[in-house]
């Protein structure tokens, strides 16, 4: 009798969070992510706006693939990126930055969303070779960014944007917390840090190799694990 209690039980529950075509189970999309650093937890929130990319991450994260990953590209006053595989196990002078699962995802861009401090989102290859701006399968970035003035986001709107104006709530986001505001509608954004920006501030004033050598930290800052967790 306790065995088939504790069968029903499991059944309630799997007919309650039932499996999607994507593999992810539908709880799945109501969570956050932690990631376990050597530097501390960040813990990140998906953006149900950006699906292609909320979901492929949710899959990579539950499948461990980013489990043991290095930050390997770290610029002060702009962003911490990680997401390839081949770093798992590089060597110390071994440039990183072009692995990944063998994919792209399409651009979701988003007029909502973007580039302020501890904003996640999707590296990609360049323009020249990829012209309809596709992510990484993979590979991501977390901002720090900096504070700018009315005239440093004015200089970004004519020489980084091609005259594109930024919104004047966005503006004013920049103008307190910063971020990075000449990567809007270029990349796509895809979630946020809910917990952990000192973590990712911390990451992003660690010595690297410089431009030159691909901006990887000297000291190898990696991700312990990324799981799923419970939204607080």
């Amino acid at each position: 009798m306790k065995y088939l209690f504790v069968l029903a039980c499991l059944l309630v529950i799997i007919a309650c969070n039932p499996k999607l075509s994507n593999g992810l189970r539908k709880n799945d999309l109501k969570r956050d992510v932690e990631l376990v650093t050597s530097k501390g937890s960040i813990v990140l929130r998906l953006s149900d706006s950006t699906p292609l990319h909320r979901d492929n991450f949710l899959k990579l994260v539950k499948s461990k693939y980013y489990d043991s990953v290095l930050f390997h590209r770290v610029i002060k006053n702009f962003m911490i990126q990680a997401g390839d595989p081949n770093s798992k196990q590089a060597k110390a002078d071994e440039r990183l930055g072009n692995g990944g699962p063998g994919y792209t995802i399409p651009a979701e861009f988003k007029p909502s969303l973007f580039h302020k401090k501890g904003t996640l989102a999707a590296a990609r290859m360049g323009d020249d070779t990829n012209p309809l701006k596709a992510s990484s399968g993979s590979q991501f970035y977390i901002v720090q960014g900096k504070v700018f003035t009315d005239v440093g986001l004015d200089s970004v709107e004519t020489f980084r944007l091609n005259g594109r104006k930024l919104p004047a709530d966005h503006r004013a986001v920049y103008k307190t917390i910063g971020g990075s505001p000449q990567l809007d509608q270029n990349y796509t954004v895809f979630g946020e840090v809910v917990r952990g920006l000192d973590v990712v501030d911390s990451i992003a004033v660690t010595a690297t190799s410089g431009r030159q050598a691909g901006d990887r930290p000297l000291s190898d800052v990696r991700i312990i694990k990324a799981r799923l967790i419970k939204r607080k």
